[in-house]
Parts: C-alpha cells; sequence; structure tokens
C-alpha cells in the first residue's frame, strides 16, 4: 500500500497492532523465510573497485543463509552468548553484512565506524565488553589493521580477532603482489587473531542451536559524533524488522535493486536498506569498501546504475552535491527513486537533482536512537520539497516543549516550532543508551525520544526540519537557527555545501560564522559570499560575521557535517586572533573534545615568559576553557 495522507497513515494503524505486520521473531528468522520464498535470486552483492566492468561477488539468498548461518555458528564456538558482544571495524564488504546478521544472531552486534581514532574504537569495546572483533588483515593503502591493533590493546575483553583478507576479491596478477606490500601490524593485545573466512568454512550451514523467542536487545550502534563524543543506542529486534516493514509495505519487491555506496556501520545502510532487502526479496549491491568514498565512485556512479539495473540508488545531501558536478553519462531510466536521508537536502540542490536525472527524491528522516525510521516524503500523492514527509505508520510524532527532565512543558501547534519527540517500535524506552546515566531526561514524559532536532508540523502532518537544538547558534540569548544562514548559501551557484555554526565571542557569547565548500572550479570570493548572505538572510543577527571558504567541509562516512570540527577551527581562529590583539605571545593550534569538558582550547606558549595570567585575562572572557601545551 502506497501512503499518501495522514490520514491514509493512520487508517493502517488501525487495521491493527505493529505487532501483526510480520510474523519474524529474530533476524534470522526473518532471513529465512525470504530465503524460503527466493531462494535463487541475487540478494547481496559486493564490488571491490568502482569500474563498470570490473568484477563483483554474490550471494543468492539461499547461500546468504548458510553463510549467515556458519558466521552465527562461529561465534557461537567463541563463547559469545545472546547477551555477548560481536563488534566489527570494516569497511564495506560482504563480510561486513555476514558479520551484521550472524552476529546479532549469536549475540549483540556492534558495527563500528573505521574513521574514528584508535582511542575512541578502544572505549567504545570497553563500554560494549565486546568479546569477538571481526575487522580487516593488513592490506596496502589502508591503516585498518593497525588502528584495530591499538584499540584491541586499550579493551581487554576482546579474547579473538577475526580477520578478513579482502586479497580473495582480487584476481592475478595484483593478487600476487598483497604479501609483498601488505604492512606489517604492531600487535600490543594478547588477544586469538585467526582468518574469518577460513574459520567460517568450518561451521555448519545450518544453526547449531535453537533461538528464543525474546525481543531481545541484538545490536549496538555508536552516534555519528558529529556534535561529541559518541554514546552507543541498543536496538532490538523489533525495531529492526520495523525498518524492514516500513519499505517493504509501501514500495520495495523482491524485483527491486538497491545500490548503497554507505558504509555498513551506520544505521541508513544497515536498517532501512539492508533490513528492506531482507524483508522484500531485493537486491542489495555494494560498490566499494569505501562507498561514496571509494575511487572512481562518483565518476562511475551512473554507469553502475545501469549495470546492475538498479530501480532504487541510496543517497545523501553530499553525495547528491558531488554527483551534480559531473555528468549522467549512462542509461539510468531504471531507476525509480532516489532515497535520502541523514541530513536535510538543499532545496535548490533537490531541484538540480531532479531536473539533471528525471529521478524523484524520497527524503526522509531518522536517528540511530529511533534504530532509524522516522519518517519519509510519501511515494504517492504530494511530496512537499525541503520536509521529511510523514511519519511512518506506528511512528507517532509530537513537537514539544520540555524542561531537561523530560517533563512537557508545551506540545507545539501547527507550524510552531519545537523539539521533534517520536514513540515507535525502534525506540528502546528508557534505556536508548547503554549507560544509565545517559538516558536521564532522554523521554518526553516517558514515552517519547527526544531526538534534539528542531522542527515543526504542518496541517498535514508533515515534518519539517528547522536545525538542531545543539547546533543553535545562541548570540547574546538570541536562538540563530544555522539552516536560515545555510539555505540562503544554496542558492549561490558556487557553493555546493556550507556549516554555520558559533564562533566564540567576548561580547555576546557567539557570533554566527561559516564555512563553505565551493563547486569544483567555481570562482568565489569569501567576499562575494558575505555579500550575498547580507542580501539574503532577513534576520540581521544571523548574517555571519566570518566566511570562510575551506577546500572540503569535514564529514562522517555518510555525509553528515562535523559541525563540531568546525567549532575546533573557529576557537583555533578566534582565541589566537585575541591573544595576538592583546599582545599576548600565545597561540591556539587547536581545540580538543574534553569528554567531560567539552571543547578545550589547547594553548601553545610562544616563550616561558608568558604567564598564565595574562592568558586567562584575555581568554577568561570567552565560554571555553584553556590549557597549555606542554613541551
Amino acid at each position: 500500500m502506497k501512503i499518501a495522507t495522514i490520514a491514509e497513515k493512520r487508517a493502517v494503524e488501525q487495521e491493527m497492532d505493529v505487532s501483526g505486520r510480520w510474523s519474524a521473531n529474530t533476524l534470522f528468522e526473518l532471513l529465512s523465510q525470504t530465503a524460503d520464498k527466493y531462494p535463487q535470486q541475487k540478494a547481496l552483492t559486493f564490488m571491490l573497485k568502482s569500474g563498470p566492468k570490473d568484477p563483483e561477488e554474490t550471494f543468492t539468498w539461499a547461500a546468504l543463509r548458510e553463510r549467515v548461518a556458519q558466521s552465527a555458528n562461529l561465534f557461537r564456538s567463541l563463547g559469545v552468548g545472546e547477551k555477548d558482544v560481536v563488534a566489527y571495524i570494516l569497511p564495506n564488504c560482504n563480510e561486513a553484512v555476514l558479520t551484521f546478521i550472524g552476529g546479532a544472531t549469536a549475540g549483540i552486534v556492534n558495527p563500528i565506524n573505521p574513521l574514528l581514532s584508535a582511542e575512541q574504537i578502544g572505549s567504545i569495546l570497553r563500554e560494549t565488553g565486546a568479546k569477538v572483533v571481526v575487522t580487516l588483515a593488513p592490506f596496502p593503502k589502508t591503516e585498518v589493521a593497525q588502528l584495530v591493533a591499538e584499540a584491541v590493546a586499550l579493551a581487554p575483553d576482546v579474547k579473538t580477532i577475526l580477520e578478513v583478507d579482502l586479497k580473495r576479491y582480487l584476481k592475478p596478477p595484483l593478487a600476487w603482489l598483497i604479501p609483498l606490500l601488505r604492512p606489517k601490524v604492531e600487535a600490543k593485545h594478547s588477544a586469538k587473531v585467526l582468518n574469518f573466512n577460513e574459520e567460517l568454512d568450518k561451521q555448519s550451514k545450518t544453526l547449531n542451536w535453537v533461538e528464543s523467542d525474546e525481543d531481545r536487545i541484538a545490536a549496538y550502534f555508536h552516534t555519528g559524533g558529529t556534535t561529541g563524543m559518541p554514546k552507543v543506542a541498543q536496538h532490538r529486534f523489533s525495531g529492526m524488522i520495523y525498518n524492514g516493514w516500513c519499505a517493504e509495505y509501501q514500495i520495495i519487491t523482491s524485483e527491486d535493486v538497491l545500490l548503497c555506496p554507505l558504509p555498513m556501520f551506520h544505521v541508513f545502510a544497515a536498517y532501512p536498506i539492508l533490513m528492506t532487502c531482507i524483508a522484500s526479496g531485493a537486491q542489495m549491491v555494494m560498490p566499494t569498501p569505501q562507498g561514496y568514498r571509494g575511487d572512481g565512485v562518483f565518476d562511475n556512479f551512473w554507469k553502475l546504475i545501469e549495470r546492475h539495473q538498479a530501480s532504487f540508488m541510496v543517497t545523501v545531501p553530499t553525495a547528491v552535491a558531488a554527483l551534480m558536478q559531473r555528468e549522467v553519462n549512462a542509461d539510468v531510466s531504471c531507476l525509480k527513486y532516489a532515497l535520502c536521508g541523514s541530513a536535510p537536502l538543499p532545496v535548490e540542490l533537490f531541484k538540480k537533482f531532479e531536473k539533471a536525472t528525471g529521478v524523484r527524491i524520497l527524503e526522509g528522516y531518522g536517528m540511530t536512537e529511533a534504530t532509524c525510521l522516522i519518517s519519509i516524503n510519501p511515494v504517492a500523492g504530494e511530496r512537499k520539497i525541503g520536509s521529511v514527509g510523514l511519519p511512518f505508520p506506528y511512528s507517532d510524532v509530537k513537537i514539544l516543549d520540555c524542561d531537561p527532565a523530560g517533563k512537557i512543558i508545551a506540545e507545539r501547534g501547527v507550524d510552531e516550532v519545537g523539539e521533534i519527540c517520536v514513540a515507535n517500535p525502534g525506540v528502546v524506552v528508557g534505556a536508548t543508551y547503554v549507560e544509565a546515566d545517559k538516558n536521564i531526561g532522554l523521554f518526553a514524559n516517558g514515552t517519547h525520544l527526544r531526538t534534539g532536532d528542531l522542527g515543526r508540523m504542518d496541517a498535514d502532518g508533515f515534518i519539517w526540519i528547522t536545525g538542531r537544538a545543539k547546533d543553535l547558534i545562541i548570540r547574546g540569548g538570541h536562538n540563530i537557527d544555522p539552516a536560515t544562514i545555510e539555505d540562503a548559501l544554496a542558492g549561490h551557484p558556487a557553493v555546493a555545501l556550507s556549516g554555520a555554526i558559533g564562533q566564540p565571542d567576548a561580547h555576546s557569547g557567539e557570533v554566527p560564522c561559516v564555512y563553505v565548500e565551493v563547486v569544483e572550479g567555481a570562482n568565489v570570493t569569501n567576499e562575494e559570499l558575505m555579500e550575498h548572505l547580507k542580501a539574503n538572510v532577513d534576520e540581521r543577527a544571523a548574517i555571519p560575521k566570518y566566511v570562510e571558504i575551506v577546500a572540503e567541509l569535514p564529514k562522517t562516512a555518510v555525509g553528515k557535517i562535523l559541525k563540531n570540527d568546525l567549532r575546533k577551527l573557529a576557537i583555533a581562529r578566534v582565541y589566537t586572533a585575541a591573544l595576538q590583539e592583546a599582545g599576548v605571545d600565545a597561540t591556539v593550534p587547536e581545540a580538543v573534545e574534553d569528554k567531560k569538558r567539552g571543547l578545550v582550547a589547547k594553548v601553545k606558549k610562544g616563550s616561558a615568559d608568558v604567564s598564565d595570567e595574562a592568558i586567562t585575562a584575555v581568554l577568561g572572557d570567552f565560554a571555553r576553557p584553556w590549557d597549555e601545551i606542554k613541551p
């Protein structure tokens, strides 16, 4: 059924309770149901390289079920029970999917971003108590193996490391060169190291035990960390399966092919995409280990669509911006829709994409803490460009103002901005985060997850995101939505992306500034962009005090702009300028994240004669603390 209105959504909910919408209790049971229906259909495809004629490895649904069973059996043989954790630190590959499903079947799976630091990965492994880690074997041009070795040294509960050797995806003569080019890894841990695929081959192709019917916690996902240190959220089977049902019920069929260059350590790929394929029998295609970041993926993207006859492409705003700098150089008539999420898509970019490709974008909204899906623009009926659509069936969204404890102060009316709060099968009420103290104040009246996103709901039930509560620029007590600045810049032809933040200010606490990534080959200056902002930002207080063009904005692996990285740049710049203006011989080369104090400026003294008192006399006017960089 294609839902077009809020009334149709509510009608679906009134037909039956959500528990009657599917019969599987576990992820493996859902996979088995699909494998029974479509045993010889293509299920999962991975390409090591992005060329339109490069080799691929494809599993049918029957073969995928067998290999997942072997994965789960392997983890159980290594001591993993229902409450034990299998972590993986992997780029995209078929083994990442096997580990995800197999890890959730044997115990609790914990995907971890390989772009994090060893300290961050080690912290996550300690917090989750991971017993087994699946990662890359040493391989040319990647430092993942060394990174994980350092992280595991910080996580004493890890007993086994299973290594995935990407060499198996290569053919001679390249395969012959890998042993000669393979980097050496210094291991400072006591964990046993085994070859993942060799150990899989020793296992039975059917599960060695009978799963319980419990709707248990089966996955831990860390947050993206765009505004601070990552937190670990927990997900139940019902939330995972709900994500698959949402799309399968409305739009995806067993005949569809989803091209997904997003990482398998992120909820967007793991839930709306992989779960939807498992629920429907559609095929999931992953090009290159790095997805959109892989060599040649953007240049070959439209040819990959044609090669795989993809009916859906999965994307994020930063990838859309990059694709629009390239010609649509293949037959993409097979495409039905582009599924876009992760961050709000600028309206001008939305229009440009649809004009260039003739493909409709379905923009949606989700978050790690809700096991992802919350809303999407309708497949049928009216789409509202700039909104994130209607809530999915069984997702109850309210726009609220809450106190820090979660008590509702007011429920906002039509088109009134407040915090977006949601209750659905993906929300683990009262226990969203692994750390109990992080759940304090997280729920509005104990039922609805407070997303931290600011937004409004219009008279038709469409959700409009207006910003992040934590991203608000607070200028002398006046709240400024960064979207006001970013939307104005999106209308400039030279601007690809922008990130507006509050930079420190001694008088107002913070004032707006913006960092800009321009379209390749564009010729524009900071001054010209400032003039554009003055002409297009109506609110005088929201006009940035500083504009800077950068080669590339810092982003997560799925394209979210890392605003904390921008804040670090601003702190270093503003604090250094203040010290120089005051005649203090010191600089601030960087700002760093401290788990308890937030962002901290690191001060480097120019000489031993510079006193702490002189620095404090200048930097004490700012809100952020500082520490000295010791020689």
